[in-house]
């Protein structure tokens, strides 16, 4: 453990090395534009180009690409050599040019209809605030990514655009709180990574995981996870060499890989990093699930990201844990001591309780994916409701502006353990709500919605965008006044007053939330689909265009990718599943159908009087079985064919696939997976949930 200031950030061009192999007036202009925002000159990139080729080239690269993240959900690369014919010889070579720009093929990448697939160049461009890094003899360089006519293709430019937005309009409103040494204001981001590692000899037996990330077949294993003993348990053996690697390649790579430990599910695991810059840690948590991936092969397992590989027992989710902070070094979120008497924190919390309130329906757009429908609401993540926890004493501070009664914060009470030899401790001023998809947590917001494989951009550019949307209202309206404090206390309540409906801190699992939200008219988009329609609502083209962060053309091609992705992935899934059905579920049954009935015959013919009740009554209920599974098999493979008449319109698509082709995949899973727990294990394909859950 010695070794691991020496080896963090060993792989990665960062700070200190650019100190050290830049010239001071180089350093010095490449850090206003990453600290300040100011354009990069040219010829000062062609001398961190040439440094970082330098460096590069000693840690033995021989190519670079520039790493960028398209609306595929994963991240993409292109890697090109350094070197530069000289001759007969080869130097090698990279310039400020190759730095700044690069030209990958975009016409495969979702476009949502912006471009033509034939319009085929597509721009990268360097982000000098996320540093690059060396992974597999390669240097990798973070960019934005954009079409030959400037449109965004990507997710990281949005996010870029939306810190910048919220920065602005934050150190506005700031300087009229006096703060006027707050020249720049920054969105902070932790991502809780939740993730499953199971056997990679069992996962090649699984063509669903395989194809689709998920089982669309499997009985639950005699023991899940109601004994609750896997949760925060005993690390095991094989899983622990897997985690000792997977932090040390993080930290070689600038992560800030910080906890890890066992999850509720069986198999099912966590790690959590120090907060970063929001752009910084999205490139990290994109990283990191590569990494996870990477390291898993080493040790013959495979790690799963999928939202929901396992029916029966808990998902994975992203806790995404959100703040901001000035450059001043204080966090915007923190209440102090004396919530009652901190205005500025007053605001900044009013400001985000109006955003979270007026786009309840975006947070939980950016949260949508085929793989966390099934997580959400399923007391095991949040419900598809979006609400605000804040506790019971920033609750009773809100609670008392709106009434305008005196309140007084409650001081943090001692914990007394009743035990001599153990230390007393002061306690929190509330509990945390675990139910709630948007918890505050002393000193930031804990965004707990997010599905494990989602890209953290999109949230955080929600979030960003809404709350300097709210900032940039409430900057107007007091600019002017005469006593901006009486002002601002007069907006401060009458915003909490507008929107007290979004704040719930009760139990967000019970039936009496659902009808009391729906009371309040707050939304409730159970699936993709649902919560999509409304992403091209003219309050949300409004929002985004308003601020600069996309176009409406590219929010209407995000919103035909997203669907688009989605009828994809159902229909894929349909198509595995109508696969392992018919080539592999389908004759094992019918192979050990034929036994039994093989086994009566052999009884009866020795004689009548040996008792074949046992094998009679399992070959009734299987052949019943195998015969409703053939029939279910049929019909969700017309159900799939029907999807065709829906092509032409991609909401319509989706929502086929939702309510019609994936019901007929739930019906037909629930005959196989009983056929399942009555047919012998050796003739069952598939390796059981008993064995990929416990067999690591």
């Amino acid at each position: 453990m010695s070794k691991v200031p020496e080896m963090f950030g060993s792989m990665v061009f960062n700070d200190k090395k650019m100190q050290e192999r830049l010239p001071k007036s180089t350093y010095k202009a490449l850090k206003r534009t990453v600290q300040n925002g100011e354009p990069l000159d040219l010829s000062v990139a062609n001398v961190v180009a040439n440094a970082m080729k330098d460096w590069a080239v000693e840690m033995g690269c021989t190519h670079y690409t520039h790493w960028f993240q398209p609306m595929t959900g994963v991240t993409a690369e292109k890697h090109d050599s350094f070197i530069c014919p000289d001759g007969d010889q080869v130097i090698m070579e990279f310039s400020g040019k190759e730095l700044i720009k690069g030209e990958p093929d975009a016409s495969s990448f979702p476009s949502g209809g912006i471009r033509a697939t034939f319009e085929a160049r597509g721009y990268t461009t360097w982000d000098p605030t996320s540093p690059a890094f060396i992974r597999d003899a390669t240097l990798y360089i973070p960019t934005a990514f954009c079409s030959y006519t400037g449109e965004v293709l990507d997710k990281k430019t949005p996010l870029l655009r939306s810190m910048e937005r919220l920065s602005s309009e934050a150190v506005k409103v700031l300087q009229l709180l006096g703060k006027e040494n707050v020249t720049r204001v920054t969105t902070t981001v932790g991502p809780e990574q939740e993730y499953f590692l199971i056997d990679k000899k069992m996962y090649d037996q699984r063509p669903d995981l395989i194809y689709t990330g998920r089982t669309l077949f499997g009985a639950k294993a005699p023991k899940g996870q109601e004994l609750a003993d896997h949760y925060f348990g005993s690390i095991k053996t094989r899983v622990a060499a897997y985690m000792k690697d997977l932090d040390e390649e993080l930290w070689k790579l600038g992560v800030l890989a910080k906890t890890k430990h066992n999850e509720v599910a069986p198999s099912q695991h966590e790690l959590a990093p120090i907060f970063s810059t929001s752009n910084i840690a999205t490139d990290h948590n994109e990283l990191c699930m590569e990494i996870m991936k990477k390291v898993a092969e080493r040790h013959g397992l495979v790690c799963l990201l999928h939202e929901k590989p396992f029916a029966g027992v808990n998902g994975s989710g992203k806790h995404n844990n959100w703040s901001i902070s000035t450059n001043t070094g204080e966090n915007l979120l923190d209440p102090g001591k004396n919530p009652e008497d901190n205005l500025q924190f007053q605001l900044f919390l009013a400001a985000i309780v109006k955003a979270v309130d007026e786009y309840q329906d975006l947070l939980r757009i950016t949260v949508a994916s085929a793989g966390n429908d099934h997580r959400l609401g399923a007391n095991e993540a949040p419900p598809a409701i979006i609400s605000m926890y804040l506790g019971d004493d920033l609750g009773a501070l809100v609670e008392s502006i709106i009434e305008g009664k005196e309140y007084r914060s409650h001081d943090k009470a001692k914990m007394e353990t009743g035990v001599d030899v153990l230390p007393d401790f002061r306690k929190d001023n509330s509990d945390r709500n675990r139910t709630s998809p948007f918890a505050f947590t002393g000193n930031k917001f804990e965004f707990r919605a997010l599905g494990s494989s989602l890209n953290i951009a999109c949230p955080n550019y929600m979030l960003n965008t809404m709350v300097a949307e709210e900032l940039s209202q409430f900057y107007e309206a007091v600019k002017d006044a005469e006593d901006v404090e009486a002002a601002l206390k007069a907006l401060i309540k009458d915003t909490f007053t507008a929107h007290q409906r979004i704040i719930f801190n009760g139990d967000n699992y019970t039936d009496e939330w659902v009808e009391e939200a729906a009371k309040r008219g707050l939304c409730n988009y159970k699936s993709l689909p649902e919560a999509m329609a409304h992403y091209v609502d003219q309050k949300n083209i409004d929002l985004f265009v308003r601020n600069g962060i996309v176009s409406e053309a590219e929010i209407r091609a995000r919103y035909e990718i997203e669907l688009e992705h989605y009828a994809k992935q159902l229909n894929i899934e349909a198509l595995t599943m109508l696969e392992m059905a018919k080539k592999n579920i389908t004759p094992a049954v019918i192979s050990f159908v034929r036994e039994l009935a093989e086994t009566v015959s052999l009884k009866k013919s020795v004689s009548a009087s040996i008792s074949t009740a046992a094998e009679e009554s399992l070959l009734e209920s299987l052949s019943e079985q195998l015969e409703a599974f053939v029939n279910k098999t049929s019909e969700l493979e017309s159900a799939v064919a029907e999807a065709d008449k829906y092509s032409g319109d991609v909401l319509a698509c989706a929502t086929y696939f939702r309510e019609k082709v994936f019901a007929k995949m739930e019906e037909l899973r629930a005959v196989g997976d009983s056929m399942e727990t009555e047919t012998s294990a050796n003739y069952w394909p598939y390796p059981s949930y008993g064995e990929m859950l416990f067999g690591v």
